[in-house]
């Protein structure tokens, strides 16, 4: 079992190999996920091509387990390109659940920056209770959540991904699009 600077490459190559293809996969399954599947398809050919390759590589050199860690290393790495990725991407629709104890205070502050605000009342173990439902665009959701945060310290919020929606919101007065979907 020699090394030299053949399989050393051959290491590089499968390590990048593998970084590109799952990161890809990562993105697939995003696109996928909110159905573009345009995106999913062109995402996946190239991804399984890749990924022949690496796994070409680390056959031929089967008498080398530094190709085979190599291919795990990749493996990891690529896991953790793709979720960076995945997070400056930042596709999709949210919908942020905001509850507090002060009424009206929280949704007037978010309607003052834009977004449109449902209100829920509700009845929680410690009295009465508010619901504000937000949709948003996934990248402006830290935004909202830290606006609700500055209106009310103590309010609680859950996010959810959008999957579907029923109709297709427009700006409203004033040209305000925040918080809404608006495909075309």
């Amino acid at each position: 079992m020699e090394f030299n600077l053949d399989i050393l490459a051959t290491c590089g190559v499968v390590i990048l190999a593998r970084v590109v293809d799952v990161s890809l996969g990562t993105l697939r399954v995003l696109f996928v996920v909110h159905g573009r599947r345009g995106v999913a398809l062109v995402l996946g050919f190239t991804e399984v091509l890749v990924w022949v390759f690496a796994v070409a590589q680390v056959l031929t050199n089967l008498s080398h387990p530094l190709v085979a860690v190599s291919y795990a290393l990749g493996f990891a790495l690529g896991n953790f390109l793709g979720m960076t990725v995945e997070r400056w991407f930042a596709i999709g629709e949210q919908a942020v659940r905001i509850f507090t104890r002060q009424r009206g205070a929280v949704a007037a502050g978010l309607r003052e920056q834009g977004w449109r605000v449902t209100e829920f009342e509700g009845a929680g173990r410690d009295g009465p209770v508010f619901l504000l439902f937000v949709q948003a665009p996934r990248r402006d959701v830290p935004r909202t959540i830290e606006r609700a945060r500055q209106l009310d310290p103590n309010c609680y919020y859950v996010v959810d991904d959008v999957r579907a929606v029923s109709t297709i919101l427009r700006a409203g007065a004033g040209g305000a699009t925040r918080g809404l979907l608006v495909r075309k």
